[in-house]
């Protein structure tokens, strides 16, 4: 039981933790929408505000709307996160660690929602002209999260 409910909220935890002291550490270095070079060509920190979704979607500071679409989607995906971990009768440590990730990521980027509107994104990746969106912690351990949870699913073992 500890098992199942320890690990995938320490990881979660860990995750909070570590992106919201990046955001803080990023608010407080790099003044808005400005970027600091870490590796010449590829990779420099930055610091933005995205009131959408991942890769900018619905990015608009015209539009309120997106402020509770995204957080009844982050709701409901903490409700099935926990139903996940609830109804697993023999969950793996990878599905766990999918779920705290997922569950962490989830929890980062509401809690920037919740106290601003919007979500500070500073890791910025790109080659010549080609910028990936600019993404942040809780972002990487929602795709972490995903992905294995994904991976997971087609192992072919069964955890139910």
């Amino acid at each position: 039981m500890l098992k199942k409910y320890g690990v995938p909220a320490a990881l979660a935890a860990l995750v909070l933790l570590l992106d919201q002291l990046s955001k803080a550490a990023v608010e407080a270095g790099i003044p808005l929408n400005r970027s600091l070079p870490v590796l010449d060509g590829f990779f420099n920190l930055v610091h933005v505000r995205n009131r959408g979704a991942a890769f900018g979607f619905l990015n608009r500071g015209d539009i309120s709307w997106q402020f509770w679409l995204f957080t009844g989607f982050t709701l409901l995906a903490v409700i099935l996160i926990l139903f996940l971990i609830r109804k697993t009768r023999r969950p793996g440590l990878l599905s766990l660690s999918a779920f705290g990730a997922i569950l962490g990521g989830a929890l980062g980027n509401f809690i920037d929602r919740l106290r601003f509107r919007y979500v500070t994104d500073f890791l910025d990746f790109y080659l010549g002209n080609f910028h990936w969106p600019a993404f942040n912690v809780a972002d990487m351990a929602l795709c972490y999260g995903v992905v294995i949870f994904a991976l997971s699913g087609f192992s072919g073992k069964a955890e139910a």
